[in-house]
């Protein structure tokens, strides 16, 4: 998944304005304890990241 994909789904899940905001403060046990820009500066594959989101978040089907 290229990264500007990953934030397309991002800003259509969370909305435009919060996604980068939830991205830079949540911090999830399942991506080693760091934040999604953390884990993606770290060298996670996006679709990997979005993963982790999915599950956390419970993101529906249709929108993974």
């Amino acid at each position: 998944m290229r990264l500007t994909v990953f934030w397309e789904r991002m800003a259509e899940h969370f909305g435009a304005g919060y996604a980068d905001t939830f991205a830079r403060d949540h911090v999830m046990s399942e991506l080693g304890g760091r934040t999604v820009h953390e884990a993606l500066a770290a060298g996670w594959e996006a679709r990997d990241v979005w993963r982790v989101v999915c599950q956390v978040m419970n993101v529906p089907r249709e929108r993974r």
